[in-house]
């Protein structure tokens, strides 16, 4: 009796350092094909929201960071992605090349942004800059360069100049060394942070061989890791496939898109990115109506990059974005739902086989009464419950595997146990 009594001490003891573990908030990190906390897998499910900080700023809307956060949580959703640039203009947080608006960044904005999604429990991809015109974007760091007397051609010299670069690298420095006001962390050094991500959805139609991109990817990727190589860090690409894989043109949504100037798996061999990015619009991209071709494209697409970031890539890819919008012909909301559940279903497959899908972020997650932002694609939770009920599942999917193994897992288990089906999670 004794001697099993002494066995319950000892696994309630176990258990005890296993949960406080599992509590710890530590650095997401990449193992082979998988994220892991501590040891632990870490599937995301996850929501783009890139407005949080610009929100922030302005005691009137602040009040819906927090709202959005909580929602999101709720919803048990893990990692959201939002800007941390705002490029001249309105609310902008870098004024002027190296110049940066205080009151943008501390507490009452991007700070506080972060402090609050550590509150929820929520991680954060922060991008850098953007690739079209919106929150400045490089078009914004070209103006720069022009107004300080520089010759430039065009919007792509954001990836060659090199005064624009040192323009771009001082952001990056900003960012990554800044101290949060509120909780005196440097994002450095912050498990809130689960990775930077480079630019939202670059491209460089200047040079279709992709090279000038390539070439900028390398010295970006290189800059950030020399500051922080702690973090993980991702490009921001949609996924189109380049020069360096003629054999996957065929999975393009559209024939120029090898002419975009990038190239998925040329541009995530680069040394210092650890994991890859996909996005996913079927309308705009295919078509402009809804058609049936767009399910069939998100199984080809999905199943295409999960295989690059296996056998090819041998790192996580994240669906990061994805979307059907409101403003295309053949919308409804059953339509919506069948669409993310497509994406959901194909991530799903891949983790029960151990595979390289890491997770995904939807496009895009709103509060209540900021429809006004919409750009067609937002979700608001608490009017939309059928797109709840599958985000919320699927939350539940991912938290299941995340937690089926103990830390000493190494992934077994994961291949030898039945997952439950959507169906069966509804019972």
């Amino acid at each position: 009796m004794k001697f099993i009594e002494g066995l319950v001490i000892i696994l309630l003891v176990w258990l005890k350092e296993c949960r406080a573990v599992e509590n710890e908030w530590s650095m997401v990190e990449r193992r082979d094909t998988q994220f892991v906390v501590n040891g632990s897998p870490f599937y995301v499910n996850g929501f783009n929201t890139y407005w949080l900080m610009v929100f922030a700023v302005d005691p009137s809307t602040k009040p819906k960071v927090t709202s959005l956060l909580e929602e999101a949580a709720s919803a048990g959703l893990t990692v959201g992605r939002t800007w941390a640039f705002n490029d001249g203009g309105w609310r902008a947080l870098q004024i002027s090349p190296g110049v940066y608006d205080e009151e943008v960044f501390k507490a009452s904005a991007l700070d506080f942004v972060v402090s609050e999604a550590q509150k929820y429990k929520i991680r954060l991809i922060l991008s850098l800059v953007n690739n079209w015109d919106a929150y400045g974007g490089k078009a914004q760091y070209v103006k720069w360069g022009r107004d300080a007397g520089l010759n430039l051609n065009s919007n792509d010299d954001f990836f060659s100049n090199p005064t624009l670069k040192d323009y771009f690298k001082a952001h990056i420095k900003a960012v990554l060394n800044r101290v949060n006001t509120v909780t005196n962390v440097t994002y450095k050094n912050d498990p809130t942070i689960f990775a930077w991500e480079l630019m939202n959805e670059p491209r460089c139609q200047s040079d279709p061989s992709g090279n000038t991109l390539h070439a900028w990817i390398e010295e970006m990727a290189a800059y950030v890791k020399s500051l922080d190589a702690k973090h993980m860090l991702e490009i921001g690409m949609e996924g189109f496939y380049g020069p360096s894989s003629p054999d996957r043109l065929k999975f393009n949504p559209y024939s120029s898109a090898q002419q975009e100037g990038t190239d998925f798996v040329r541009n995530h061999q680069t040394l210092g990115i650890d994991f890859a990015s996909v996005h996913i619009y079927t309308v705009g991209w295919i078509d402009q109506y809804i058609i049936p071709r767009h399910l069939s494209f998100v199984k080809e697409w999905t199943a295409a990059h999960i295989e690059d970031a296996e056998k090819t890539l041998k790192m996580p890819v994240v669906f990061a974005e994805f979307g059907v919008s409101e403003r295309f012909g053949g919308y409804n909301v059953s339509y919506r739902d069948t669409f993310m559940q497509s994406v959901y279903e194909s991530v799903l497959n891949s983790i029960r086989k151990g595979g390289g899908a890491g997770g995904t972020l939807v496009w895009q997650l709103f509060p209540e009464d900021t429809e006004y932002m919409n750009d067609g694609f937002a979700i608001v939770l608490s009017k939309s419950p059928s797109t709840a009920k599958i985000i919320s599942l699927q939350s539940t999917r991912l938290s299941m595997f995340n937690t089926r193994c103990n830390w000493n897992c190494r992934w077994a288990c994961h291949t030898s146990q039945s997952f439950p089906t959507l169906y069966e999670l509804e019972e």
